[in-house]
């Protein structure tokens, strides 16, 4: 029997893995806490608001009891990943973009709140183009917004670009006779 024939020794539980399938199973119990609140009318035949809500949450589940089991085995990241420090500034920088736009949503409305988030994050990622990610961030943010808004008629926080969109889009409709 080789050296590279030899079965590897059991790894102990991988603490910060268990930590992520933990707090992934937290999210999917507040996932479902959050729908089990969702009032639902009964003029919905099958299919109600709550239909999504209960996917997400079972994807959730079978994801963190995988995330669990994979850790309780010894964890998913290889020996050479774990040695990796970790990069606390960039870490920083995501943080604060969702810091940001729990912050300023309310305020400044979801479009101007998810591209202060964006360029934060694209910047803790490693980006050093923040006129570009704002661009980008901002032509997301509105599909993002006018989809949720006008397809699915939910209202996620307008604010100025908002409302000065759905002035542009009138105004332009209205040259149309629409």
């Amino acid at each position: 029997m080789s050296v590279h024939d030899e079965p590897a020794a059991p790894r102990g539980v991988a603490m910060p893995e268990l930590l992520i399938g933990l707090g992934m199973l937290a999210a999917a119990g507040a996932v479902l806490w959050q729908t089990l609140a969702i009032p639902v009318s009964p003029l919905y035949s099958k299919v109600g608001p709550t239909v999504f809500p209960y996917i997400t949450t079972g994807g959730m589940l079978v994801l963190a009891l995988l995330l669990i089991k994979a850790a309780v085995q010894g964890g998913w990241q290889p020996d050479d990943e774990k040695e990796t420090p970790t990069d606390w500034k960039s870490m920083g920088f995501v943080a604060a973009g969702l810091v940001a736009n729990m912050l300023l949503i309310g305020s400044l409305g979801f479009t101007a709140a998810s591209v202060i988030m964006f360029v934060l994050v694209c910047y803790g990622f490693g980006s050093r183009h923040p006129l570009r990610d704002l661009g980008m961030g901002l032509v997301l943010s509105l599909a993002a917004y006018f989809g949720f808004a006008k397809a699915l008629g939910v209202n996620i926080g307008a604010g100025f670009f908002e409302d000065f969109a759905n002035g542009a889009i009138a105004t332009v409709a209205s040259w149309f006779g629409a």
